[in-house]
């Protein structure tokens, strides 16, 4: 059983910066994609990013790109999200999720991630 454990999470001033961090058990990854999405309040849960475990191939969405950064530490088995520049709408629980199996342009839909963490709170506030 996969388990994902997700830490980093705060209250940070506009343009600040955070790293979360999401911890893996239960698996050796191999084409495995593990990404990050978010959920603010009454809106649907959205994709951040991903990175492909071996390959380190990287997708952003387009509202990200310049501000985070993802990557991963194979030793550790853990995945990051470097954010900076947040901006209050950034504010939103940020959860990890692996994908066991993407299609060749990779996993952008909630529905492609098999795993879930349980999520971290982000608060962009002054």
């Amino acid at each position: 059983q996969v388990q994902l454990v997700e830490s980093g999470g705060g209250l940070v001033q506009p343009g600040g910066s955070l790293t979360l961090s999401c911890t893996a058990s239960g698996r050796t990854f191999s084409n495995d994609y593990i990404g990050w999405f978010r959920q603010a309040p009454a809106k649907e849960r959205e994709f951040v990013a991903a990175i492909q475990w071996t390959s380190g191939r990287i997708l952003y969405a387009d509202f990200v790109k310049g501000r985070f950064t993802i990557s991963r530490d194979n030793a550790k088995n853990t995945v990051y999200l470097q954010m900076n520049s947040l901006k209050p709408v950034d504010t939103a629980v940020y959860y990890c999720a692996v994908a066991l199996y993407c299609p060749q342009y990779g996993c952008y839909d909630l529905s492609d991630y098999n795993y879930w963490g349980q999520g971290t709170q982000v608060t962009v506030s002054s």
